[in-house]
């Protein structure tokens, strides 16, 4: 029995109408759509032989195939070089991203540096009249995914956060989504996500700033730290720059979870836990302080290596996030990947499959309404490639498939995972004030002081 699988097909039906009424272009919103013209592009942060993550200067290059890339920006020299040769040489060099926006202007930036930059630099971008593209994870805490929300509204730029589930992956996740929402597992539905661990090893030592290299540049918003291959390479377990798994994978997992109980512009109203730190963390540590520059560590992995976190919502739906999940009898076990349990069936998906009885059940029909409800999840734009996706949006100026606002959401909750670790208890959330409840604490950690230097 498919309980919902029809009216949610209503549903979205409605929604993919709305979605296609035509925009209204105002003189401003006209740059650079003469016949034949390509939007000019310019990429910030670009990753290159030096760094461990080349994520920037990937989705930069993709771009650059659908617009005219113009400059390329990176507190590294020998990135920027890098990069500039894929395009002969001919991109305009810069150190400093608001040197870039001020003199080049261009109409689309890609973002792709350590995360800890990813508000700063789009907001600057927002304002300064650029469509953007950011990696993910988008913010460093809740309240950065309260700013940049606002930007985008505020400056009506499109917005597309490098979520690539949404768009990719043989379209196995828009599949799950869509088998949830029209009842194929029937409904009470629960999600059990597994994102894997983070190494939790250190201290490391200091050592020379790599020539080219504009370390305290790189630094930037955080508080100032001694340049080391780890802090720079690894930085995703640091968090002082970024989330650790919470915020890598979860980005991701999370994300189709949350859009398949249908809390992606909600979110939770609890969350509690236990879990396990690098092992330069005491116990009950002050992370507040340490963020506050008021405490130190010693220079090793600080971010979450093992844990186990539930999530509740307030239509009664409930999420586990772990690094591994094994159920209770040991019959499920999994390292990487979203289980979806409903009272009539169950559902796995990761980026290599969707499998389970309700998928094998599936007739010729069933497919068709499938394909009908993934075309409407995809708000009814082909799906031809999350950046695709992003440059048709600018042409029609719509939400992209990866908006800002159920990005800022998801990013919310992977937050609160980390905010309920350090603080070792159970947390109670305002999904609507997005605010803890009488929690001064937990209040405390959902922003952080930031150095000013290098901010616009």
């Amino acid at each position: 029995m498919k309980r919902n699988r029809r009216d949610f097909l209503k549903t979205t039906a409605a929604a993919g109408a709305a979605a296609s009424i035509p925009y209204i272009w105002t003189a401003d919103q006209t740059r650079a759509q003469d016949a034949g013209s390509k939007r000019t592009v310019a990429a910030i942060g670009v990753g290159g032989s030096r760094g461990r993550y080349n994520r920037g200067g990937q989705v930069a290059q993709q771009a650059g195939k659908l617009g005219q890339m113009i400059a390329v920006c990176d507190v590294d020299s020998l990135h920027t070089s890098e990069f500039s040769a894929k395009y002969e040489g001919k991109l305009t060099e810069y150190v400093d991203y608001r040197e870039l926006l001020e003199k080049e202007k261009p109409d689309v930036v890609t973002i792709g540096t350590p995360d800890h930059w990813h508000v700063p630099i789009a907001i600057a971008s927002l304002q300064a009249g650029c469509d953007v593209y950011c990696e993910k994870p988008l913010t460093l805490t809740i309240d950065e995914g309260k700013q940049v929300s606002k930007a985008v509204k505020e400056t009506g730029k499109v917005f597309q956060v490098g979520t690539q589930q949404r768009s990719e992956n043989n379209k196995y996740f828009l599949n799950a989504i869509a088998m949830v929402q029209g009842g194929y597992i029937g409904g009470n539905v629960n999600a059990y996500v597994a994102i894997g661990g983070a190494p939790g090893n250190g201290p490391f030592e200091p050592t020379e700033v790599p020539e080219g290299l504009n370390w305290d540049f790189w630094v930037g918003p955080a508080n100032d730290a001694p340049y080391m291959d780890e802090r720079r390479k690894q930085f995703r377990w640091f968090l002082e720059y970024s989330g650790g798994k919470m915020t890598d994978w979860g980005a991701h997992h999370i994300d189709i979870a949350q859009w398949a109980l249908g809390c992606d512009k909600t979110g939770p109203t609890e969350v509690g836990g236990i879990g396990k730190f690098g092992v330069v963390v005491p116990e009950k540590f002050d992370f507040s302080a340490l963020f506050a520059g008021e405490a130190k560590l010693p220079h090793g992995f600080n971010a979450a290596t093992e844990f186990d976190i539930d999530l509740g919502f307030a239509s009664g739906s409930t999420m586990k996030v772990t690094n591994h999940y094994k159920s209770e009898d040991g019959k499920t076990d999994f390292g990487n990947g979203i289980l979806f349990v409903g009272d009539e069936g169950r559902i796995f998906v990761n980026r290599g499959k969707l499998s389970g009885a309700p998928v094998e059940a599936l007739t010729e029909a069933d497919r068709k309404d499938i394909d009908e409800a993934v075309a409407k999840l995809y708000k009814g734009k082909s799906l031809k490639g999350h950046m695709a996706n992003f440059f048709d949006c600018i042409e029609d100026r719509s939400d992209p498939i990866s908006d800002v606002h159920t990005h800022h959401r998801t990013m919310t909750s992977c937050h609160l995972c980390n905010i309920t670790l350090m603080l070792g208890r159970k947390l109670q959330w305002d999904p609507e004030k997005e605010d803890f409840v009488n929690d001064e604490q937990a209040s405390a950690l959902m922003s952080r002081p930031s150095r000013s230097q290098y901010l616009a």
